[in-house]
């Protein structure tokens, strides 16, 4: 009696959840593996641009805070 009791989720389990999660498993390892798409590489372009363009405006504002409050840093330390 005990053995049937077990019996029933293991063989949902095998017919259910098992292929289901190996197919969903096999599919993102391939899905990895192929790497960027043509979208997802202009978007990394896109942030890497907008990224150079952050740095170089934070420089900017650095240097006219240096010149304009030089005790500016200390503030933030």
């Amino acid at each position: 009696m005990n053995m049937d009791i077990l019996m029933a989720p293991i063989i949902i389990f095998m017919i259910f959840v098992a292929p289901i999660w190996l197919i969903l498993h096999y599919r993102s390892k391939r899905q990895v593996s192929q790497g960027l798409t043509e979208e997802e590489y202009t978007q990394l372009n896109e942030l890497i641009t907008r990224a150079d363009k952050m740095a170089q405006r934070i420089e900017t504002l650095e240097a006219i805070l240096d010149t304009e409050a030089p005790q500016w840093r200390k503030h933030d330390e």
